[in-house]
């Protein structure tokens, strides 16, 4: 069986073929200055067309989102909700839905309408979901106050967990290490976690990174690296 899974994030895409659960390529595509209008489109285009998949596996990871309850119904708020964190475009996005059973949330999310017809139009078998739903779904919750970071390139997701209960959620550019302490250091005063009593775990792209996490170590007390992103090894903690 083959199955081509899919990560999409704000300026770039990472592509993964599996051949019976053994991951046998690992591409990816980021925008830079030099890149044309349309060249995740088009990236996204050649590696659906080079061959013949079973099943696509979607995982997104724009910042375009909202996290609620889980239970909450009014489906028809959820362009509204997301309004509230980013602009968005009805015409232009497909409004999706991730319940994370383990922690009792769901996250409301928009997908570019355009990708999302590429992908459906083959007419497989395609699974979407939310990079912070997958992400909190591999996170094991032990200590009292918890701040779980997801690296990127370029990017990040940020859980706060008080015991078993969700108190954050973000997901932003990181183009800085001023910026990425800056935000976490904001976000500590702000819901009340102390430094010293909270346990950081990093995950993702830590290579890449390494200058952010070095200089996070300089002021937090317990830190652990959980696992890397390395090329045919992990897909968004797979």
């Amino acid at each position: 069986m083959n199955v081509l899974n899919l990560l999409f994030i704000k300026d770039g895409l990472i592509c993964q073929i599996a051949k019976n659960k053994s991951i046998v390529e690992e591409k990816s595509y980021f925008v830079d200055e030099d890149s044309p209008e349309n060249f995740i489109a088009d990236q996204l285009d050649e590696m659906l067309i080079r061959q013949r998949f079973d099943e696509i596996y979607v995982v997104s990871a724009l910042n375009h989102f909202t996290l609620m309850p889980e239970g909450f119904s009014q489906h028809e708020t959820g362009f509204e909700l997301i309004a509230y964190n980013a602009p968005v475009d009805k015409e232009k996005e497909e409004l999706m839905l991730s319940i994370n059973e383990k922690f009792k949330v769901q996250f409301y999310y928009t997908f570019p309408k355009s990708l999302y017809k590429k992908i459906k139009d083959l007419a497989l078998p395609v699974n979407f979901n939310f990079s912070g739903e997958k992400f909190l779904n591999s996170i094991s919750n032990k200590n009292n106050k918890e701040i779980h970071i997801n690296l990127y390139h370029n990017q990040c997701e940020f859980f706060a967990i008080d015991h078993k209960k969700i108190i954050l959620y973000n997901n932003l550019d990181v183009s800085s290490e001023v910026d990425f302490l800056y935000f976490v250091m904001f976000t500590l005063s702000k819901i009340g976690f102390g430094i010293n009593e909270t346990h950081f775990f990093v995950y993702g792209e830590t290579t890449e990174n390494e200058t952010f996490i070095s200089e996070l170590q300089k002021f937090v007390k317990n830190l652990k690296i959980v696992s890397d992103n390395i090329p045919t090894k992990n897909f968004i903690l797979n």
